[in-house]
């Protein structure tokens, strides 16, 4: 296995060996990023051979939930993320990539980011009435065109 043994706290916290926590249902959480920029532009799930595989490809490779299977990020769209750096957080319970997003965009809804809307701040508790978001950006492709599928299908 290429992962480490998870042991005490100080050698996950400030050791070296690389002990990645995956959740009870074998999930770890990935937020990625343009390398150049700093956009965060997703965040999905990795298991232990989504990892490995992100890893050894050197393009990242995720687990979809719904799905439930991998997913070669951009192996449908041509948008693949091709790997600058993988870090992990101090308890070694969250994944950071940072790539570089081949193609305009890393959203399946046709947006750069997946974070393409806004919740507004300051009037929470005022109405009774849902928040209603604001979209923050423009589309960079169309999401029927290069997935050949309607608009409710979903890929996550």
């Amino acid at each position: 296995m290429i992962f480490g043994t998870r042991g005490s706290k100080t050698q996950i916290e400030e050791g070296t060996d690389f002990s990645p926590k995956f959740d009870q249902e074998g999930l770890i959480p990935v937020v990625t990023s343009d390398y150049a920029s700093g956009t965060i532009l997703m965040q999905a799930y990795m298991n232990q051979e989504a990892l490995a595989k992100s890893i050894e490809m050197g393009e990242a490779v995720y687990y979809s939930r719904s799905r439930k299977k991998l997913w070669h990020k951009g192996e449908e769209s041509g948008h693949i993320q091709k790997i600058r750096e993988i870090l992990i957080d101090c308890d070694q319970d969250c994944i950071w990539l940072r790539v570089d997003q081949i193609g305009d965009a890393s959203c399946h809804v046709g947006y750069r980011s997946c974070f393409y809307r806004v919740v507004p701040t300051g009037s929470f508790g005022r109405s009774k009435q849902p928040i209603q978001l604001k979209i923050n950006s423009q589309k960079v492709f169309d999401p029927k065109e290069v997935y050949k599928q309607s608009k409710d299908t979903e890929k996550s």
